[in-house]
C-alpha cells in the first residue's frame, strides 16, 4: 500500500471508566470486545470469562440519572471445558434487531468438534430475547456448527461478529470447516421451522502447491455496501509462500449464488505468520478500509511491523497509514468511520500491548487521543479491543485488562469525547 502521513499529535479527548468488570459475585471478566447500544442508550456486550459457570456473559449497562451506570448479567455461559449444548465463550460484537433480540456466537461449545482438543463443540449461534413483561430475557441456541459432515463442511469455531440484513437473515464466517477445512462465510436464514444455515464460500477452494490463493482461515465477519456485497478478511492465504500474509475478498451474489473475488493479498510481515487483518469498514463513497495488526514499519524491536490503517478505494488506489511504534501498534480491531468528521478511530494493542485510541483525518495525519496505562493496578484499563460511536460522536469500548478489580484488573467498560 501506498504509505500515508506518519505524524501524530496528543489529543484533549475525556476518558471515563463506566463500569470495572468483576464488580459483582459472578460477574463477567475479561471483556476487549466491540459493544452495540439501543435506542435508550443502554450498552451490550459480552465477556469471555466469570458469570455463575465461568463460561462468560452476555451484560447490559444502562446509564443512570446521576451519571452512573448499572451492570446486568442478562446470561451466563458454562465452562467450554465442559459439556456445552447451549454454548461456552461468547466471542466477538452482539448484534441488535429492531424488536430488540440480541444475536451472537460462541467459541465453543453445541456438537461434537474434531479441530479443538479438550473442548467440547465448534460453537454456537444464538439469539437473546428480551422479556415481554417483567422476567429475564430468554436465550435460545439458533444453530450448532460442525452438524454435517465429518469435518464440519457447515464451518466450525466462528470467531466473528454476525451481520444482520434488512430481511432478518444473520451472516457471518468460520475460522475452520467448510469443503477445505479452511473456514467458510455463511448465512443463517429464519424459517417457519426454526433457522436453516447456508455455506455462501468455503475458503482454499482454489489450491496451489498447497496454498491457498483465495484466502484461508477469516477471523472476522463480514460487511455489506450498498449494492449488497459482501466484504471480509482471511488470516492466511491469499498468494503463495511469503506473499500469503492474508487477504481481503468480496463476495458478489449471482444467478449462479456467490462468488469470491480477491481485491489485496497481504505482505506476510517479516518472520510472522500473517499480517492480522482486522473487520471491514465502508465508508459513504464505496471505500474500504482495515487495519493490519502487523507489518508496516520495521523499526528497532518490531520484529513483525508495527502495523497499518488501510484503504482501499473505489478507482482501485491503495493507501496507508503506517504505525511506528512511538504512536501505538498493533491495531487489529478495525475503524470507525466518521462521515460527518471526515476521520476514522480505531485503537492499538491487544494480548501484548497496551494500547491506545487513535483518530486519522482525511489527510492521514494521526491524533493519539487516549493512551492507556502501561503498569500494573492501572484503573484506566488496557488492551482495548473494538469502538463504538454514538450519535453525539462519543466513543464507547471495553478493555480486556485494568480496571479497579482484581490484581491486574478484568477490565472495564469507558467512554470518550473527541
Amino acid at each position: 500500500m501506498v504509505a500515508l502521513s506518519c505524524g501524530f499529535a496528543l489529543g484533549q479527548a475525556q476518558y471515563k471508566v463506566l463500569y470495572n468488570f468483576g464488580s459483582n459475585p459472578n460477574d463477567g471478566v475479561f471483556g476487549g470486545y466491540t459493544l452495540v447500544s439501543d435506542l435508550a442508550g443502554k450498552l451490550y456486550g459480552v465477556t469471555s470469562e466469570g458469570g455463575t459457570m465461568d463460561g462468560g456473559i452476555v451484560f447490559e449497562l444502562s446509564p443512570n440519572s446521576d451519571g452512573s451506570w448499572s451492570e446486568t448479567t442478562l446470561y451466563s455461559f458454562c465452562s467450554s471445558y465442559s459439556s456445552c449444548p447451549s454454548g461456552g465463550s461468547p466471542t466477538g460484537a452482539l448484534v441488535l434487531d429492531q424488536a430488540g433480540n440480541l444475536y451472537g456466537m460462541t467459541s465453543y461449545g453445541g456438537q461434537y468438534c474434531p479441530y479443538v482438543v479438550n473442548v467440547m463443540g465448534c460453537g454456537v449461534v444464538f439469539e437473546l430475547s428480551p422479556p415481554s413483561t417483567g422476567g429475564g430475557w430468554t436465550y435460545s441456541v439458533l444453530y450448532s456448527f460442525c452438524s454435517v459432515g465429518e469435518f464440519c463442511e457447515d464451518g466450525g469455531v466462528p470467531l466473528d461478529p454476525l451481520t444482520l440484513d434488512e430481511s432478518g437473515n444473520l451472516y457471518g464466517t468460520t475460522e475452520l470447516g467448510g469443503g477445505n477445512e479452511a473456514g467458510t462465510v455463511f448465512e443463517l436464514s429464519p424459517t417457519s421451522g426454526g433457522w436453516t444455515e447456508t455455506v455462501l464460500y468455503s475458503f482454499c477452494s482454489l489450491q496451489q502447491n498447497g496454498y491457498c490463493l483465495d484466502g484461508a482461515g477469516p477471523v472476522w465477519g463480514v460487511t455489506f455496501d450498498k449494492s449488497g456485497n459482501l466484504y471480509g478478511t482471511t488470516f492466511g492465504g491469499g498468494d503463495t509462500g511469503s506473499k500469503a500474509g492474508g487477504s481481503l475478498y468480496k463476495l458478489t451474489l449471482g444467478p449462479g449464488g456467490w462468488t469470491e473475488s480477491l481485491l489485496l493479498t497481504f505482505k506476510l510481515p517479516k518472520g510472522g505468520y500473517s499480517a492480522d487483518p482486522g473487520p471491514v469498514s465502508i465508508d459513504p463513497t464505496g471505500a474500504v478500509y482495515t487495519t493490519l495488526g502487523q507489518g508496516g514499519n520495521y523499526g528497532k524491536g518490531a520484529q513483525h511491523g508495527y502495523g497499518a490503517v488501510g484503504r482501499l478505494g473505489t478507482n482501485g488506489r491503495t493507501d496507508a497509514f503506517l504505525f511506528d511504534g512511538t504512536d501505538g501498534q498493533g491495531p487489529f480491531n478495525g475503524v470507525v468511520v466518521d462521515d460527518r468528521r471526515h476521520v476514522l478511530y480505531g485503537t492499538t494493542g491487544g494480548q501484548y500491548f497496551v494500547g491506545n485510541v487513535f483518530q486519522i483525518d482525511s489527510l492521514g495525519r494521526e491524533t493519539t487521543l487516549y493512551t492507556f496505562c502501561a503498569q500494573p493496578g492501572c484503573t484506566d484499563g488496557n488492551n482495548p479491543g473494538g469502538l463504538l460511536e454514538d450519535k453525539l460522536g462519543n466513543l464507547y469500548g471495553t478493555t480486556l485488562y485494568g480496571g479497579n478489580q482484581g490484581g491486574e484488573g478484568y477490565g472495564v467498560v469507558f467512554e470518550l469525547t473527541p
